[in-house]
């Protein structure tokens, strides 16, 4: 009982709050770990198409941000051209409920007329 009354604290305090959104915040990171989301493995030009309005620099520091956080995995082959990927690390999989959360309150919201 004690453990689950220390759990939920821990969750609901501010400072696990101010962590998790210093991972994910920034105009492109949810968008990119979405886009991991759905297409599982993409390379760099495929984000850059998708992501439309991002520049070369933003989206290469947003990836280097995810990728040091631990939230993505950048996997380089040694050919000619280089050929890059990025997918979802198993810590980055773990938003994925999170992810999904988001997303079902904008189907939810959507039509409100506010």
């Amino acid at each position: 009982m004690i453990q689950n009354e220390m759990k939920n604290e821990k969750e609901d305090s501010n400072e696990s709050f101010v962590y998790t959104l210093s991972l994910i915040s920034g105009k492109w990171k949810l968008h990119i770990l979405f886009l991991l989301l759905k297409q599982d493995i993409m390379r760099y030009g495929e984000l850059k198409r998708a992501l439309e309005g991002i520049t070369h620099k933003m989206l290469s520091n947003q990836l280097k941000e995810l990728e040091s956080d631990s939230l993505i995995t950048r996997r380089e082959y040694s050919q000619v051209p280089p050929k890059v990927e990025y997918y979802l690390s198993e810590r980055g999989k773990s938003l994925i409920p999170a992810l999904q959360l988001l997303c079902k309150w904008g189907v939810d919201h959507m039509d409100d007329e506010y």
